[in-house]
């Protein structure tokens, strides 16, 4: 692994797509910190075909957009995508943030650890197409459930661009988590949370050594609701040495 300063490569969440970083890259730039973030295939401007995407493919986007030394965030389902490009990939990568993100188990999906949460807030709020390859959420759930404490112009940005997911890369366990886990790894856990309940945030964070989970008051949206706090802490932990791999 090369001395440079790491780049931070930003991954949203379900439905959603590089757009809502839009406030966090410059934050970091203001920290003499670079970021970049991609569009997952079938999200935002990526024209892939929904029915052809899967956990691999966003997996191999993020390797895609590996430049050098890299730092991962992934936000909610994001955590998932972050963790299968490590699995593959683990020199190209010095750490990996979990932003109120599922935080993956060998051999467990997403959809799997969604339905093993204390409480099911999303309950209700999906649609699934006929064809039972996306889903969305229902547009007028989604503020209450994911941006309760944004801007005005930021949900307006959100309703406007969430767009459909993909139901098979959620479907899909990561079988092998050895080599991501030998990663820096960290949790950024958003106690004000009510897509994923923060309770549940801190049972999948505690797997992680002290020192390595981290709070923000902000609903699911900390990109939105506190952009400055949330630049602050990922600079932090860029900041810190990686973890040395045996």
């Amino acid at each position: 692994m090369s001395e440079a300063t790491p780049d931070i490569l930003l991954i949203h969440g379900a439905a959603h797509g590089a757009w809502c970083w839009h406030r966090v890259i410059p934050a970091l730039a203001a920290l003499g910190h670079k970021a970049r973030a991609i569009d997952l295939p079938s999200h935002g401007k990526d024209p892939t075909d929904p029915s052809q995407v899967t956990l691999d493919s966003y997996a191999q986007a993020i390797l895609d957009a590996t430049k050098g030394p890299t730092i991962l965030v992934g936000h909610s389902m994001g955590g998932y995508p972050i963790t299968a490009a490590a699995q593959l990939a683990p020199d190209r990568f010095t750490a990996l943030i979990y932003l109120c993100a599922y935080l993956p188990l060998p051999g467990v999906t997403l959809a799997e650890m969604r339905r093993a949460g204390p409480r099911q807030p999303l309950a209700g709020a999906f649609r699934i197409d006929d064809s039972r390859t996306t889903f969305t959420f229902d547009a007028d759930q989604a503020p209450a459930l994911f941006y309760h404490d944004c801007p005005t112009e930021d949900v307006a940005l959100a309703r406007r661009s969430l767009c459909p997911q993909p139901i098979r890369p959620q479907e899909t366990p990561i079988p092998d988590l050895s080599r991501a886990e030998a990663l820096a790894r960290h949790y950024i856990i958003c106690t004000d949370d009510r897509a994923i309940p923060p309770d549940y945030q801190a049972r999948m964070a505690n797997r992680l050594p002290p020192g390595h989970i981290h709070e923000l008051a902000t609903s699911h949206s900390p990109f939105f609701a506190a952009t400055d706090a949330l630049a602050q802490k990922i600079y932090a932990i860029a900041q810190l040495p990686p973890v040395q791999r045996p």
